[in-house]
């Protein structure tokens, strides 16, 4: 197999499964489902580090990440997670010291990105699928390790004089806690910010009795009650979930095969092109009869289109993220008959009180999510035998820019776009905005025009009067302004890029994860590149030596 690797020569990949966990174990009993962190040190993603003290690198989340999604779709009866440790006295010391001081700067930042989602996607869950989390931290929990914890709706600390709970990049590290930490403690546990600020600059933590009474954790328990608690509190979490159980859908391996050329699923292909810096990535509507009732969805498991478009897209996208640092302008295209996209979205509508249904819905949801704060530009192109319709045409809204080919009324081939119910809220960005209305700003009245037309084929006069797509070039100018914008776009700064598409897609409305990920792009990729944090006598480069970080006072 010859694949396009990154220019290290080395391609991440984000599947697995249980059988080949290293890190951790999942089990389920009943309503209640147990991760339990145990990391092998020697297992580390890369060669050059060690997986100590239960610290976690990008491999470690890549299993969290698929161990969640196989509780949200093999385990329906599934109500509560218990996240806890398999070491003793330890809970989590956050993302590994040596794997952050000797990786480049890119892999930091693509790391701490899809740590963010991975707990983000826990919160979407409790609020959305009615999956509810407690955080049991049966030791010293550090970092990150404290941060996975803030993504849970319950944090419990055993109390046994030694354990601590802390946030120690600041004093330690010269760096922010990279995966929200600063920003849940204020936005979603309202801890003082006095109280906050002492925390974050106390590099030995703080123990359960201070912890409870700042807010920083929710209940706590001598190490001989500390199990009672966690079951007590799990039980009591699962009483608050709708979750109907019965038989589960099992998550059967992703068909990729890759290539010279790119990456080829069953419903996305990317087709990557070096010279240009551009990859294309195109998505196939449903053909054929679709499963009409819950019955038939669950007997098509995996293999549904919902699905399948779902798992497959996310694994592109994070393909091309992580493996593809150079590819800075994906091509968004679309490929079948935009009716049968309007058929599924009226099935998904229909259903979508079903679990299964509504796991599939979120994995949407959060897949499209990943195109927002991808700092990546996208073009949208809209050509004959496209079909950017209902869930499909928010990949239009998602790009920078779309491009429509216009041709004459009676032109064959002419290519239409359409809405539907789920571009007015079933796929909200990270700022609860749906895309439509991040595309107005909010203005209620083109968003209003939109809706009227729900279910109605538009030609390119009608996408361009709507507002709905940038430019609609006739047939005789289409290849030359498409090349001409791609060109452009691939001779511009990628670092400018980066900052004006995140300027620019969202707008009006903040959120907590607006804030993050604006946090994480804006003071952490500047502190992660400055000298004091990562120099020769930066503090992320001196840990574990002895030697004390030596600091440019300046501030800037």
């Amino acid at each position: 197999m010859n694949a396009p690797l990154p220019a290290g020569g080395f391609l991440v990949s984000f599947d697995t499964h249980p059988g080949r966990y290293s890190h951790w174990k999942l089990t389920c009993e009943g309503e209640i489902a147990t991760l339990l962190l145990d990391v092998a040190e020697d297992k580390g993603l890369v060669p050059g580090y060690k997986l100590k003290l239960n610290s976690y690198d990008l491999g470690v989340d890549i299993e969290l990440h698929d161990a969640l999604n196989r509780v949200r779709f093999e385990h329906p009866e599934v109500k509560a997670v218990i996240m806890t440790s398999g070491k003793s006295r330890m809970f989590c010391s956050g993302a590994n010291i040596y794997m952050l001081g000797t990786s480049t700067h890119a892999w930091k930042v693509n790391f701490c990105k899809f740590t963010n989602e991975t707990r983000n996607g826990i919160e979407d869950s409790s609020e959305r699928s009615g999956l509810k989390f407690i955080a049991a931290l049966n030791g010293t929990t550090a970092g990150g390790g404290y941060e996975l914890a803030l993504a849970c709706d319950e944090i419990a600390l055993v109390d046994d004089r030694s354990t601590t709970v802390s946030l120690p990049e600041v004093p330690l590290l010269g760096v922010l806690p990279g995966t929200g930490g600063l920003t849940r403690l204020i936005d979603k546990r309202k801890v003082r910010r006095d109280l906050a600020d002492i925390f974050c600059t106390t590099a030995e933590g703080v123990r359960a009795d201070r912890a409870k009474e700042w807010k920083l954790v929710d209940s706590t328990a001598k190490p001989q009650g500390f199990a009672d608690l966690i079951k007590n509190r799990a039980l009591e979490l699962a009483k608050r979930s709708d979750r109907p159980g019965g038989k589960g859908v099992a998550l059967t391996p992703i068909e990729r095969t890759i290539d010279e050329s790119g990456y080829h699923y069953t419903t996305v292909d990317v087709q990557l092109n070096a010279t240009a810096r551009t990859a294309t990535i195109t998505v196939k509507a449903p053909e054929g009869a679709l499963p009409a009732t819950p019955e038939a969805i669950l007997a098509a498991g995996a293999k549904w289109w919902p699905l399948r478009l779902a798992r497959e897209l996310d694994d592109a996208i994070l393909m091309l993220r992580h493996n593809h640092l150079d590819i800075g302008l994906w091509l968004l295209k679309t490929r079948g008959k935009p009716e049968a996209v309007l058929e599924s979205d009226r099935l998904l509508e229909s259903h979508a009180a079903h679990w299964f249904v509504r796991e599939t819905i979120g994995m949407l949801r959060r897949t499209l999510a990943r195109l927002d704060v991808s700092s990546r530009s996208m073009f949208a192109i809209i050509d004959p035998d496209s079909c950017f319709a209902g869930t499909l045409a928010e990949l239009m809204l998602a790009a920078d820019r779309s491009y429509m080919l216009q041709l004459p009324e009676d032109g064959a081939g002419a290519p239409r776009i359409a809405l539907s119910v789920f571009n007015f809220g079933t796929f909200p960005t990270v700022s609860g905005a749906t895309r439509i209305q991040a595309r107005f700003c909010e203005d209620p009245v083109p968003v209003a025009a939109a809706r009227e037309v729900l279910g109605e084929m538009l030609d390119a006069h009608d996408a361009r009067d709507l507002g709905l797509v940038t430019a609609t070039p006739d047939d005789l100018d289409w290849e030359d302004e498409i090349r001409l914008a791609i060109e452009e776009r691939a001779s511009l700064s990628p670092d400018a890029l980066t900052g004006m598409e995140a300027s620019l897609r969202f707008t009006g409305r903040e959120t907590m994860l607006t804030r993050i990920f604006s946090r994480l792009s804006a003071w952490q990729n500047w502190i992660f590149i400055r000298p004091n944090a990562v120099g020769e006598t930066g503090a992320l480069k001196v840990y574990g030596t002895g030697a004390r970080a030596k600091f440019n006072w300046d501030r800037v």
